[in-house]
């Protein structure tokens, strides 16, 4: 069986509504809230919502209690029972709080709201409600609850205070005989502690003694005397405190009938209130319900997710077309969207506002989903096998009264033969005459609706540019996976891509759009090559000439500082200045300290640093022509 409350999130929906009821009738009745099939019944829950929201705007809060028990108290007290103290106050507070709604629903009347008027089934009743109040209180019958109740208790409070005197009076006179100065109350008595030794000098009656033995303690026989008559007094007191509360019990029979209606009137209107509260919950709006078979959505929302983050959603079916094909790619909402549309028709139909600036919802003989890959491995069934378990028992279920969502239509199985299912499946769905959403990848399932009379293509609105989607649905267009598209800007070539364009479409043509993606990935792509070559190119003059005549460079192992005096050999070696001398050294064993250029001038003349004083003017000589005397010296 199709668990369609679970599966459109309309149990999520009720929890969020229990948890604004205080009553249990309240919760158990939302827990069994179903769908609406009568018309006028449903007008008239969805008029009770409308009321009890704009109350709750106006008014503020209703002064709503829980209830709990209270049925249980009238019950006994009908049976002739006697209540308690705490059931008693229990009555008094529930008929405390009956006084405070009708006075709340009193004050709504000036708005001419019809809910206000329910004030007329409420009887706080006064009389019963000011008898418990005057003899119960804190818990206790109050001694002024009736003239023999205080006269007990005065003598009951006379007699203790005399046997306190006397007790007293024996311990002043018999200081030595003590363990300690105070008397104490010991099984009911009230005793003075003597020492073991002094037990016989003291008369009286031995109540108690001490763990160890070492204590006695004793009723003085002055104080006994008053033991008998204390007792007497108690059990008057406790037959007149049930005298008292039989009284009140039955008095509270006596209003049976009236805290019955009472009871039952709080807990149908903390129903009520607990529709507008969660209407308040999500902004939702009182949908007009309609039986003439069709649906539109202004601006339509999934109760559950987050306004500021939710697109609204704008959606029609069942006057021009009665079945809707969604299409388009993944994470674009398809889901969310057939969902929506199920989820606020259920909720509507169940007395509840929808999630909608605006709506015109028809009533539905029942809610028919499948969603989700529903792969059950205890049953042994894959996603394919799943799906059609779900959707031949909505196909036996479905009529022209239903209104069917199913998601990802034919998958999970080879994509020739789940096209030719979903067709099939969709030419069924027409037959029933029911309204129908499904979601699809299929090309084929496109074209066939588009074709097919009664059914609709449409389209999750995705940016290819920034390559995400817009989560809008589109009527009346077919929509793409973009698979291709999204491929072709994530890098791959337009030779790949035609083989997959031939391969699923049997060409090989790229449309515009995704050849000046891919075009642009090209050019990318030579951009980032070319830098890696120019990459390669260093490396490798690392060997060669990377380093230039008057670079500072560092000579390890010891990171000391020199200059470039002559430029690497074909074999790396390099000529190095240090402060002291000159040294031959391989190139991997120096790193460049300071660039030349960042040192000297252009057109620097490195000889006045390298050469010898001799040498730099033998070398002007012969570049003026002069005959020179003598040999320049080269170094090694």
């Amino acid at each position: 069986m199709i668990q369609t409350d679970k599966v459109l999130e309309f149990d999520k929906i009720k929890k969020m509504w229990s948890e604004l009821a205080l009553t249990d009738w309240a919760k158990e009745k939302i827990e069994e809230t179903g769908l609406c099939m009568s018309e006028n019944e449903l007008t008239a829950k969805q008029r009770e919502t409308s009321e009890a929201r704009e109350l709750l705007e106006k008014n503020g809060n209703p002064p709503l209690v829980s209830l709990c028990g209270i049925r249980e108290c009238i019950q006994t007290a009908v049976k002739g029972g006697c209540l308690s103290i705490p059931q008693l106050e229990d009555i008094e507070n529930a008929l405390v709080a009956v006084m405070r709604l009708k006075n709340y629903l009193s004050r709504s009347k000036q708005w001419g709201i019809s809910l206000a008027y329910y004030d007329e089934n409420l009887d706080y009743l006064d009389d019963l409600k000011e008898t418990i109040g005057l003899q119960i209180r804190n818990g206790r019958i109050d001694d002024n609850a009736s003239k023999d109740l205080k006269s007990f208790r005065d003598e009951i409070e006379r007699n203790e205070r005399n046997m306190r005197e006397k007790a007293d009076a024996v311990i002043r006179a018999n200081k030595e005989c003590l363990s300690d100065s105070f008397s104490t109350l010991r099984n009911g008595h009230i005793c003075i502690p003597v020492k073991k030794e002094y037990k016989h000098k003291i008369k009286g009656n031995v109540i108690d003694k001490s763990s160890t033995g070492s204590t006695v303690f004793i009723e003085p026989g002055s104080v006994g005397k008053y033991y008998e008559a204390l007792q007497l007094l108690r059990i008057n007191e406790e037959n007149e405190e049930y005298r008292i509360l039989y009284s009140l019990s039955a008095m509270a029979a006596d209003y049976a009938d009236i805290l019955e209606q009472n009871v039952s009137m709080i807990e149908k209107l903390d129903f009520i209130f607990s529709k507008g509260k969660l209407s308040l919950e999500y902004g939702g709006t009182e949908p007009k319900i309609n039986t003439e078979r069709y649906i539109r959505l202004e601006d339509g929302r999934h109760p559950l997710m987050d306004p500021a983050e939710c697109v609204p959603l704008q959606f029609e079916i069942g006057q021009s077309y009665d079945g809707v094909v969604i299409t388009g790619p993944n994470t674009g909402g398809k889901t969310v969207a057939i969902k929506t549309v199920a989820l606020n028709g259920m909720m509507a139909q169940c007395g509840l506002h929808v999630a909608c600036k605006k709506a015109e919802i028809c009533m539905n003989s029942n809610f028919l989903c499948d969603i989700g890959d529903g792969q059950d491995i205890s049953e042994n069934l894959s996603t394919f096998s799943a799906h059609m378990v779900n959707v031949l028992e909505i196909l036996k279920r479905v009529n022209k009264d239903s209104l069917v969502i199913m998601d990802e239509l034919g998958s999970g199985t080879d994509p020739t033969e789940g096209m030719g299912i979903a067709v099939a499946i969709l030419d069924e769905l027409q037959r029933s005459g029911g309204l129908f959403l499904v979601t699809t990848h299929y090309p084929e399932v496109k074209q066939y609706a588009d074709r097919k009379p009664g059914i609709e293509n449409a389209k999750m609105a995705f940016d290819k540019e920034s390559l995400k989607p817009l989560y809008q649905l589109v009527i009346g267009e077919a929509g793409e996976s973009c698979a291709f598209y999204i491929a072709g800007k994530m890098g791959m070539t337009e030779g790949m891509l035609k083989t997959a364009m031939k391969a699923a479409y049997g060409k090989d043509e790229i449309p515009e759009d995704l050849k000046q993606a891919t075009s642009k990935n090209c050019l990318e792509e030579e951009k980032v090559s070319g830098i890696q070559r120019i990459k390669r190119r260093n490396r490798g003059a690392r060997k060669g000439r990377e380093f230039q005549l008057g670079d500072s460079v560092l000579v390890y192992p010891d990171k000391k500082i020199g200059i470039i005096c002559k430029t690497a050999d074909e074999k790396g070696v390099l000529r190095v200045q240090m402060a002291d001398r000159k040294i031959w050294i391989n190139h991997k064993r120096i790193k460049l300290h300071v660039a030349a250029e960042e040192l000297y001038p252009d057109d620097y003349d490195f000889s006045i640093i390298f050469d010898s004083v001799k040498n730099r003017k033998l070398r002007r000589q012969i570049d003026r022509g002069k005959t020179i005397e003598g040999e320049i010296t080269i170094e090694s």
